[in-house]
């Protein structure tokens, strides 16, 4: 009787690591999804109870960690110093992310063909990108009280900074306060523990739902776009991000990789980095050895402004559209599109959906038609979960480097194998 019991398969699942799991249940989705097809559609309500839940984290987890993380560092110095390394290292792989989508737009050609004629009667039109002084004044919350209702998370990163160095240069007298805000995101990152706990079940609704609702026709004429932004998402991760890591880091890439597998596969299935947040601060803790009080302020500061796999999307579909409408781009266009794609990605939510929106202002910066927009739409969410994916790995490579460069990073733990069946953060 002990033995059945002690290999029950029940008991396997339990002691599973996480990301087993995950992938367990992607599989087993998208196999029941095919079975099922339209009919799938009953079990969205699952996947999206499971990324409501994870919606429910956020706001609250955001600021709190990024409160004691501000306050950790003890001086604004440190904070100061921090800040520039992440956005310069941010800004930059973006940058190289959008080269890397008009490389493959261009390789691929996914638009070649098509001899679509852009109607000038229905054209969209789209309102103008923000100045850089209207995005500075967005940054600061009029009212906090509304920016932290609303979800506004860019403004809740500027009050938390705000008021997390404010905490730390009173001295005493902020001590009671950082005690309930340490004390408030212990709890989030219990709570994190319980909805990370049913990621599973979450991921597994979601697959069964697309690959009900889509199928394999999918694909259909626009299989290119799919295979250029996915090649070239793979191509960032693991060859981009893998160089980096070994080049200024002087990490293992393999040891990466393993340790942020929990992170990348609730990215792929939710495709929100924001609401990834909570796997991405357990994966730097836990499995890469990134101390708290950077862990708590960089990859929040990641989840609002990095952008690359988005980047890269909007840089494949650029070309899909100018080459569907037989528009040439000149060397001019390329550069407006890297530039505008990677100032754009600041302010780009990390929620799904969102890249839409910011390749209506690619298209309409470089004078692209608006109608590919719609063209696009259709597989939009298969390709927002190969970009999400390249987000969040991003987040927790620049986390790792500025770890190291920092000295807050426990090596012993990054190059210990077993840590990566830790599932969450300890704080």
């Amino acid at each position: 009787m002990t033995t059945s019991t002690s290999t029950h398969p029940l008991r396997h699942w339990i002691n599973l690591a996480l990301w087993k799991k995950i992938i367990i249940a992607m599989a087993l989705g998208v196999i029941v999804g095919l079975i099922l097809g339209k009919d799938a559609v009953w079990l969205k309500p699952i996947g999206d109870l499971f990324v409501s839940t994870i919606k429910m984290l956020i706001v609250p987890l955001v600021f709190c960690s990024l409160i004691v993380g501000t306050t950790s560092m003890k001086d604004s110095t440190t904070m100061g110093r921090i800040g520039i390394k992440a956005i310069v290292l941010y800004l930059g792989t973006t940058a190289i992310a959008i080269s890397i989508g008009l490389a493959m737009g261009h390789f691929f050609a996914p638009g070649a063909g098509m001899n679509l004629v852009a109607d000038p009667i229905n054209a969209e039109t789209v309102k103008e990108a923000p100045t850089l002084v209207q995005t500075i004044l967005a940054l600061v919350p009029a009212n906090p009280v509304n920016a932290l209702s609303s979800g506004n998370i860019l403004q809740i990163i500027v009050f938390a900074l705000f008021l997390g160095v404010s905490l730390a240069l009173i001295g005493d007298k902020g001590k009671p306060a950082i005690a309930v805000f340490e004390s408030l995101a212990e709890a989030m990152y219990k709570l994190t523990e319980i909805v990370m706990s049913l990621a599973p079940y979450g991921v597994f609704a979601l697959i069964a739902w697309v690959a009900g609702t889509y199928g394999l026709e999918i694909l259909g004429n626009l299989v290119w776009v799919v295979l250029a932004v996915y090649i070239g998402c793979l191509l960032h991760i693991y060859f981009f991000y893998g160089t980096t890591i070994r080049v200024l880091g002087g990490l293992s890439p393999a040891r990466f990789f393993k340790g942020i597998s929990n992170a990348q596969a609730i990215a792929y299935t939710t495709s929100s980095s924001a609401g990834t947040l909570p796997a991405s601060l357990a994966a730097a803790q836990n499995q890469l050895g990134v101390k708290k009080g950077i862990s708590s302020f960089v990859l929040p500061l990641g989840a609002t402004i990095n952008m690359d796999g988005t980047a890269l999307y909007q840089g494949v579909c650029a070309l899909f559209v100018a080459q569907a409408f037989g528009i040439d781009l000149s060397m001019a266009d390329y550069f407006t599109i890297i530039i505008t794609a990677t100032l754009a990605s600041i302010g780009t939510a990390g929620v799904p959906g969102a890249g839409l929106i910011m390749l209506s202002l690619i298209l309409s910066t470089v004078g692209l038609p608006m109608e590919g927009i719609a063209i696009v739409a259709g597989i939009d969410r298969v390709l927002d979960m190969a970009r999400t994916a390249v987000n969040v790995s991003g987040d927790l490579m620049v986390t790792t480097l500025i770890a190291k460069s920092e000295d807050q990073l426990d090596e012993e733990i990054y190059n210990d194998p077993t840590t990566a069946n830790n599932p969450v953060a300890n704080g």
